[in-house]
């Protein structure tokens, strides 16, 4: 899995859990950290950690060891 596909599906994930203003960030020309950033908002702390939890799961699912 790219990076364009793990951004993808990090997207699909956010928005299947009702995140919202979902970005994909491509920073790969101006950093070395990172190709994407997937940045999202949510109505409370509790969701932003469910959401958190969700990607990662969805991320080691797809074969990706660590974020």
């Amino acid at each position: 899995m790219n990076s364009t596909e793990l951004a993808n599906l990090l997207c699909d994930a956010l928005s299947s859990r009702k995140a919202f203003d979902i970005i994909k960030i491509d920073v790969a020309d101006k950093t070395s950290l990172a190709d994407y950033f997937v940045v999202a908002s949510a109505r409370s702390t509790t969701q932003v950690k469910a959401l958190a939890e969700f990607c990662e799961e969805k991320a080691e699912k797809a074969g990706i060891k660590s974020l």
